[in-house]
């Protein structure tokens, strides 16, 4: 036997035989992944292996002794013969290069020729036997012709082609030449199998469909004379020969498809279809894989779990049982397979010591969880659904629901589908959100706006709830009815949103139907706990305003809250007119009862914020958004207020009194004006208040013998002097500023309680404040970096408005990506100056990043690198992040 001819078998392993080495290079892609196969002792069909020191060498070596040995095998273990005029064994040529993807063709039923066609029909019937027969016929013209196209023969080549297009047609094939793609539609066949041989003999040796063995030594043969001319075989090709099996070869007999999981749940049970007495599903009834019998199943389980291991994949496996014996087909990873599916698989492996911990934790991208976080489409539900595809993906997820044209409509319309028992999934859709319509988003299933981008409100409020965005410019709103491209709906129509991480969002006319998230069964939660094994000094935290959003954290494995937005909090239904109350009040003294009305909700909103985080760290921001923002954006808003300010007042309020008062908040440049810590200047009434209920709750909570990790963060920081004044007070001449410091020691004197630990610092969000970082850290413990704010400021670019002409930026890469998703090199600059102009001034200050950039792996890994404590996202970002750090930690290692 020559040494380059390699036989395998279920029971015949080729690297048993031959120098690993050498076996790898020689047997090219598909020869090394067959022979896996008999490594794991599976019921492969038997073959033999030109290898690639031979393969482009037939024409110059005798070879026919040597396959005629092999072939004499193959039908000991089949039990069909070559030429056999009543069970002919039929034979496939794969041409194996080192190459994932090649252009060579399929070669499929070698040894049917006229004298095996009537047993061959016998099995199989008349038309599949002529779909065979030709379909080996194309396979050879397809190598003619690239033979005569190398001679540049154009006239042969032009003939053949021309013929092959019309076989094409015949057998229904479309695409590229793919196994798998070139038998999916039905063939139409009009003549007999012995009529086509005789109408293509020419094009081949005399006698090719006359002798079975003649026909495969002169396919090797010339095969071998086209890699031997052939630019594209760099002497690494070898060429593969098995038997071939059918599904439709007898009573017996099945083909199928199967999965060595559930590719969406993830749930250790194949999952797949057989079809009986077929060759393949094409116009085939599929029945469940399970059902295939007991015997057959045990050996498709056997196989599937083998691979996994194997592999540390979901595999998808095609087998052939012909006359009641299973042959394994193929194998490769399975393409279309859930985030939970994969984590559901390493987890199993982990747990068998088949990997170890960190390989878990390697394998999964971190932008994946978003698929297991949030609900997705069934997407055969949609299929039948008018949509429109486009728009900047502002929350990951689907959602479906009616839709509503304002807040009050949805909140209306939410409650009244309660009190009736209906369905209360609603879809805001809205121009642009503002701060009042932060209530609604929390409710709904999703918001469609059609201003900003990732970084618009409704996308952050809505990531902050887990709730779905989308945001599409080129929707137009006219009153209660919005159209998007050639799609157009109403209030009250059904909608349905799909915003996937990676590709195109959606928005589909009526309902698709959804796959909702389930953590724990997932296996989301256990996941997340093998993740923080890996953390060490750096730690995650969340974004949250309710003792609701707390739990939700810490489910998701938070360390703490990072950010507390108190400014969200006052947008509840009974509390957005009393604040509305209390900025528009003509004096202190009014201003400061109504302040009194909110320092009792505050309060209890911090103590139950503090009671769940139980002593984890909890950064409290003092207001920060501009007090317009507060204000009525429309009639119904404006005439609910001017109702209760005439009920708390026992007067009717003059409507044009209060359009004037509001109208004298308003500002040119709301982003930079008159917010944040420059509000306390002017009204120190206000952040007295909220420091008064923060402490308040934490006096509480320590009388339950239980701590709050209370942290004071001061926004929008300019300079050193503002946060030593809202820090620590003042006293100038006739004036006094109680700080901080002053209001919590007034308390503590007037409870008549002990002092709890807490520490005050600056939010960073200004280029200046970067700048002096070493004067602002003398009066503050820590900084957290507020990078949405940053980066507008730094770059100059709103992120309400940079979508309009970020996509002509993008075609000239005048910049990269999104600077409101990965942060932007001069933004990360600044960042690095701060901390260290910080810490020269206090080594143990204390650094964090809140905001959605905290959940980009990239930036995770940047925060970690530049020294900073922590990264602060959505809670629903939380194990994103987590797992970045786990990642980033164990590279470190």
């Amino acid at each position: 036997m020559d040494s380059r001819i390699h036989y395998f078998s279920q029971f015949d392993v080729i690297s048993a035989k031959v120098d690993p080495e050498r076996l790898g290079a020689s047997l090219g892609m598909r020869g090394r992944l067959t022979n896996e196969f008999a490594e794991l002792g599976f019921p492969i069909l038997p073959g033999f292996i030109l290898d690639s020191n031979l393969a482009s060498e037939i024409a110059k070596t005798d070879i026919k002794n040597d396959v005629t040995v092999l072939l004499s095998k193959f039908e000991g273990i089949t039990g069909k013969k070559v030429g056999d005029f009543e069970n002919p064994l039929l034979l496939k040529i794969v041409i194996s290069p080192n190459l994932a993807v090649s252009d060579y063709p399929t070669l499929h039923n070698f040894g049917l020729t006229k004298s095996t066609i009537p047993g061959f029909i016998k099995w199989v019937g008349k038309d599949f036997a002529a779909h065979e027969a030709l379909f080996l016929t194309r396979g050879m013209l397809k190598i003619e012709a690239r033979i005569k196209e190398l001679e540049a023969k154009t006239k042969e080549q032009e003939e053949i082609a021309g013929r092959l297009e019309f076989l094409d047609g015949v057998l229904g094939i479309q695409g590229p030449s793919n196994e798998l793609v070139e038998k999916e539609k039905p063939v139409k066949i009009g003549k007999t199998a012995e009529e086509y041989m005789d109408e293509y003999a020419k094009y081949f040796p005399k006698g090719f469909f006359d002798s079975a063995e003649d026909q495969i030594i002169f396919a090797l043969k010339e095969i071998s004379r086209l890699l031997a001319m052939d630019d594209q075989n760099d002497r690494d090709t070898a060429l593969i020969v098995q038997p071939m099996v059918y599904g439709n070869y007898g009573r017996d007999s099945v083909s199928g498809y199967y999965f060595s999981r559930n590719v969406v749940t993830g749930d250790k049970k194949l999952q797949g279809q057989f079809y009986r007495e077929k060759f393949n599903e094409i116009g085939a009834v599929g029945l469940d894989i399970e059902s295939i019998g007991e015997k057959h199943l045990k050996e498709l389980q056997k196989i599937a779990w083998t691979l996994e291991d194997k592999f540390r994949d979901i595999r998808n496996i095609r087998f052939c049982v012909e006359n009641g014996k299973l042959w394994l087909i193929e194998q490769r990873p399975a393409d279309q397979k859930s985030i939970q599916a994969d984590i559901k698989l390493l987890l199993d492996l982990a747990k068998r010591k088949i990997v170890d911990k960190a390989y878990v934790i390697k394998a999964i991208d971190p932008m994946r969880l978003n698929e297991i976080l949030h609900p997705i489409i069934d997407g055969a539900s949609a299929k039948g659904l008018k949509g429109w595809k486009g728009g900047v993906s502002g929350a990951p997820g689907a959602a479906i629901g009616r839709a509503c044209f304002s807040t009050n409509a949805l909140l209306e319309a939410r409650k009244l589908a309660l009190q009736k028992g209906q369905d209360d999934r609603f879809i805001l859709v809205l121009p642009s959100s503002f701060a009042e319509d932060v209530k609604a988003i929390e409710v709904s299933a999703g918001v469609l706006t059609a201003e900003g981008g990732y970084s618009a409100h409704a996308s952050v409020v809505a990531r902050q709830y887990g709730k779905v965005s989308i945001v599409a410019p080129k929707m137009k709103i006219k009153g209660r009815k919005a159209s998007l491209g050639d799609i157009s709906f109403s209030e009250g129509d059904y909608i349905t949103l799909d915003v996937p991480y990676y590709g195109e969002s959606s928005v589909y006319l009526g309902s698709a139907k959804l796959i909702e998230p389930d953590p724990k069964e997932s296996g989301l939660l256990e996941f997340i706990a093998l993740t923080k094994t890996f953390l060490k000094d750096f730690h995650v935290r969340a974004n949250a305003e309710t003792p609701k959003d707390a739990e939700l954290a810490l489910y998701f494995g938070a360390e703490g809250i990072g950010l507390c937005r108190t400014e969200h909090m006052f947008f509840k239904a009974g509390r957005i007119n009393v604040f509305r109350e209390m900025i528009l009040s003509d004096s202190k003294q009014d201003r400061e009862k109504a302040l009194k009305k909110l320092q009792v909700m505050q309060r209890e909103d911090f103590y139950g914020i503090f009671k769940v985080m139980s002593g984890k760290e909890v950064t409290v921001r003092l207001l920060d958004a501009p007090l317009h923002e507060f204000m009525p954006h429309n009639d119904d808003e404006l005439n609910g207020y001017i109702a209760y300010l005439s009920n708390v007042k026992k007067q009717k309020a003059p409507k044009a009194e209060v359009l004037a008062a509001i109208d004298a908040l308003d500002e040119f440049n709301p982003m930079l004006g008159h917010r944040g810590c420059r509000i306390a200047v002017s009204y120190p009434e206000i952040y007295a208040m909220q420091v008064r209920a923060i402490f308040e709750a934490a006096y509480k909570l320590r009388s339950e013998k239980k701590n709050a990790g209370l942290e004071i963060m001061v926004p929008v920081v300019m300079n050193a002097s503002e946060l030593k004044l809202i820090a620590y007070g003042k006293k100038i001449e006739g004036a006094s500023y109680a700080g901080i410091v002053d209001i919590e020691e007034s308390l503590r004197k007037e409870k008549k309680v002990k002092p709890v630990p807490y520490q005050i610092g600056a939010m960073i969000e200004l280029p200046v404040a970067a700048l002096g970082a070493g004067e602002i850290a003398k009066y503050g413990k820590f900084f957290s970096f507020g990078t949405n704010d940053l980066t507008q400021t730094t770059l100059g670019i709103s992120r309400d408005d940079f979508t309009s002409f970020m996509p002509d930026y993008t075609l000239y890469d005048l910049i990269n990506g999104n600077p409101f998703s990965t942060l932007d090199p001069r933004v990360k600059e600044i960042i690095a100056l701060a901390v260290e102009r910080g810490r020269l001034s206090r080594p143990d200050l204390v650094c964090g990043l809140c905001g959605e950039h905290g959940a980009n792996p990239a930036n995770v890994r940047f925060c970690m690198e530049t020294g900073l404590n922590y990264v602060s996202c959505s809670s629903y970002s939380v194990p994103i992040a987590l797992l970045a750090v786990a990642q980033a930690e164990l590279e470190r290692a």
